[in-house]
């Protein structure tokens, strides 16, 4: 692995995985592709400017594309950059489909024109636990747990894991596809749940929790994400997918109110409101698999790293704006 290209490090994910990624390997070439959407912000980067090429452009143009594969050699993907928020996909469901379909499959084919069919070059997919739909009070999501997507974001991340998938199939591609829990920390765009109830909260403003507030996630440090990513890209084996999960599981108003608690302020904020539709109930993965072949776990507890992500935003208002 010497010259990786990582798309969508803009985002919130990418964006700390780029800060984790250039200080342990600070002898590889990173070139960074990212659209700069609105999810996306160069100052997200600005700590790793100096280490990276970065390229502003539309992982679904195929030239744009096709030529970096050239010009810089690349010989390792790791594939952030999707459309996210799934509020939005349930409002223009199209431009999901577009980047996380199309955009996935733009990579794809030019991988495979510029390394040749059963080339080992990796083709890494982040992907999403939604992928696998809603569980009940009980069980996990494992690696073999029947794809059931509900919102028309998950559906599409399950149509781009399907692809790499028949890549590695068909063209005999080197790929990994890791699904992960929900992340939280730094960068993350304030239309997700934790940031956005801390800006509410910081401007005393009504906290809008759906329903009751006891759908489930499974919550995972950014920073533990990151290393799950860097050690898939070095040694996952070909064609395996891997769970990532933080044995984190809390409802929906346990966050909102640990937030309020740790900003003192008081619960009264909440505002119940409508469910969001097709809204699953829980998400909870089973990373048995990652640990044992690659000796992954989580080391941040929710507990500490909710309060350093609280603190982490309350230092940088001017991110939350």
């Amino acid at each position: 692995m010497k010259n990786v290209l990582v798309t969508g490090a803009a985002g919130f994910i990418g964006s700390n995985f780029a800060e984790y990624f250039t200080a342990k390997h600070p002898d590889y070439n990173t070139v960074i592709l990212d659209k700069l959407t609105y999810a996306g912000n160069m100052e997200n980067l600005k700590k790793v400017m100096d280490k990276i090429t970065f390229i502003q452009g539309d992982i679904c143009d195929f030239d744009l594309v096709t030529d970096i594969f050239s010009k810089y050699s690349i010989d390792t993907v790791i594939h952030f950059a999707a459309e996210s928020h799934v509020d939005n996909s349930i409002k223009e469901p199209f431009i999901f489909t577009k980047t996380n379909v199309m955009g996935t499959h733009t990579l794809l084919e030019a991988a495979k024109r510029a390394w040749g069919e059963g080339s080992q070059n990796k083709f890494m997919h982040i992907s999403t636990d939604e992928v696998f739909g809603t569980l009940g009070e009980n069980g996990y999501f494992t690696e073999t747990t029947p794809i059931a997507p509900n919102s028309p974001y998950s559906c599409s991340k399950a149509a781009s894991d399907m692809l790499v998938r028949a890549y590695h199939e068909t063209y005999k591609m080197n790929v990994n596809i890791t699904n992960c829990s929900n992340n939280y920390g730094p960068y993350q765009h304030n239309e997700k749940l934790i940031p956005h109830m801390i800006k509410l909260a910081l401007e005393d403003k009504e906290l809008p929790v759906y329903g009751e507030g006891l759908n489930v996630r499974d919550w995972l440090y950014v920073e533990d994400h990151c290393e799950a990513i860097d050690l898939v890209a070095h040694n996952g084996k070909n064609g395996e997918r891997y769970n990532v999960g933080g044995h984190n599981e809390k409802r929906n108003i346990e966050i909102v109110k640990l937030i309020l608690k740790h900003l003192n302020k008081p619960e009264s904020l909440i505002k119940h409101v409508e469910d969001r539709k097709g809204h699953d109930f829980r998400y909870a993965i089973d990373p048995t698999k990652i640990k044992n072949e690659l000796g992954w776990e989580p080391k941040t507890k929710f507990e500490d790293g909710i309060i350093k992500t609280i603190d982490w935003y309350i230092s940088n208002p001017d991110w939350l704006k």
